[in-house]
């Protein structure tokens, strides 16, 4: 465990920036699920953000290091409890992402290995030799983020797979990415792409079309980003307030306490609400970043900025397709979207950094 001199070590303002955002969402979700069935979800995400905090303080005790020496043991274990999603685990709407749990809960596997691909990225490069990462470093990497990767593909749950792909990528950059690899990396990429299409499903080439132009299929695959935009749009510079956004209360606005939690927001809070809420999330990351410059060591900088780069992208992801500048891939807004996997994972990955940082205090 971690022993630092003081409480006044802990990062504070990392803390309170945390609950005041989770506290956003709480409020959302109430108002979104307000007389659906649904409605419960408020008082349980309020747990899941108290358990969170209580999960956050665990991990900032115990030593990373150790966490990374587990990495390996981890990382198995997460491709074990993958593929039993894939034989045992919960359908919801199409997609067999969660294995159901006493009490009427799930477990989401995908949401909690991310924190084990930050954990096997970190300890993978910081023990490099080189200065920089080789070719033949580059494609072990790449084999082990894909096969995770992989599993979660065939849940279907692309958002998720992808996030995978953003930590390593945020690695390899501030390992020391050459121009040469990142040329070859960009050229493989324009050339999987046609082979990648072929391995969507059905719904998930239809969001894809329906990027380009939902008017297309108002009622179908555009249907989520036309409803979005309009919900963003209506709140104005102040929002209609809480529990009275029309589009929100009518129930045109799907899954509004989830992965479009944001547009209700703006509806009901406007663009002043948003740009709060954009500000406290940008001090979040860099508050995150800080802890990366003050880290002891090159383990404890990959570990904040492979953090740092999933909420990174879960934030430009989800923002982007609720305006319609992203596609729709269901990726969460982190702390806010309703969800126990979701809101533990985001909340050891921020004990985790605060572990970081209280490895400078360390007697």
């Amino acid at each position: 465990m971690t022993e630092y001199r003081s409480s006044r070590d802990l990062d504070w303002p990392l803390l309170a920036l945390s609950v005041v955002i989770s506290a956003f969402g709480v409020l959302q979700i109430y108002s979104a699920t307000a007389g659906t069935v649904w409605k419960d979800a408020w008082w349980k995400q309020a747990l899941f953000v108290a358990a969170g905090l209580v999960v956050m303080h665990i991990m900032a005790r115990i030593d990373y290091h150790r966490l990374l020496e587990l990495a390996p043991v981890f990382y198995v274990l997460g491709l074990v409890l993958l593929l039993g999603v894939l034989l045992l685990g919960r359908q919801v709407f199409g997609s067999r992402r969660w294995i159901p749990l006493p009490g009427g809960f799930t477990f989401q596997v995908s949401e909690f290995v991310k924190l084990v691909v930050v954990l096997l990225a970190a300890r993978y490069l910081s023990e490099l030799r080189g200065d920089r990462p080789g070719a033949r470093d580059l494609l072990r990497l790449g084999v082990l983020v894909a096969l995770p990767m992989a599993l979660v593909m065939k849940q279907p749950d692309l958002g998720t797979a992808l996030t995978y792909a953003a930590i390593a990528v945020a690695g390899v950059f501030f390992a020391g990415l050459r121009w040469q690899h990142a040329a070859v990396l960009a050229l493989l990429f324009v050339l999987v792409l046609p082979l990648g299409w072929t391995f969507l499903k059905d719904y998930q080439k239809a969001r894809l079309t329906s990027f380009l132009n939902p008017g297309g299929d108002p009622l179908g695959s555009g249907y989520q980003v036309i409803q979005s935009k309009i919900a963003v749009g209506s709140g104005g510079m102040w929002g209609k307030g809480v529990a009275r956004g029309s589009q929100t209360q009518l129930r045109y606005l799907p899954v509004a306490h989830t992965d479009f939690v944001l547009s209700s927001f703006a509806e009901e809070h406007g663009f002043v609400g948003v740009a709060v809420v954009l500000t406290l999330y940008f001090l979040m990351l860099m508050q995150i970043v800080q802890n990366a410059q003050a880290a002891p060591d090159r383990a404890g900088m990959y570990v904040c900025m492979g953090v740092c780069a999933l909420l990174l992208f879960h934030l430009l992801v989800n923002v982007g397709m609720l305006v319609g500048r992203m596609i729709i891939t269901g990726v969460p807004l982190p702390l806010m979207s309703y969800g126990g996997s979701s809101v533990l994972t985001v909340f050891m990955m921020l004990g985790l950094v605060n572990n970081v940082r209280l490895q400078r205090f360390v007697n």
